[in-house]
């Protein structure tokens, strides 16, 4: 009995040390990336399109109705509607574009600890459906291209 107690207690005690850290997980930046990812972040900023997302946008945004505009935040911008993601160009201008946490998650624990487990390293065309989904293809006529251009 004593020992499903402990492990129970145990059980819990390690969920919400996880959950603690998952929470402290925030989004720091693309530029957080590049001293330890230099070539991988010279071939983004110079190769995808994403890397400068928020362009595209602002050149709809006359076109557009404020809550329009936002939506596109959704996926032109780095973790928009999560804690600690994209809020505004004044407020989280490090945050504006599709960055490197896009695809790999919030950096701030991995960039901290250079623990290679903190971080998404595996990507497949689903990580992509969030913003890469069929009504969005035919919507803005584009396809997408899994690692196309990023590194």
């Amino acid at each position: 009995m004593k020992n499903a107690i402990f492990i129970i207690l145990f059980s819990l005690l390690c969920f919400f040390v996880s959950s603690s850290f998952a929470e402290d997980n925030l989004y720091i930046g693309s530029k957080a990336c590049k001293d330890c990812h230099e070539k991988e972040y010279s071939n983004y900023f110079k190769y995808a399109k994403k890397a400068k997302s928020f362009e595209s946008i602002r050149k709809m945004e006359k076109k557009l109705t404020p809550e329009e505009y936002q939506t596109c935040f959704e996926c032109h911008t780095t973790g928009y509607g999560k804690k600690g993601g994209f809020i505004s160009e004044a407020k989280t201008p490090e945050l504006m574009d599709a960055g490197c946490e896009v695809c790999h998650g919030p950096g701030s624990l991995h960039a901290e600890s250079e623990d290679p487990e903190l971080i998404t390293r595996e990507m497949s065309m689903e990580n992509c459906n969030t913003c890469h989904s069929k009504d969005r293809i035919e919507a803005f006529d584009f396809k997408p291209l899994l690692f196309g251009g990023a590194h």
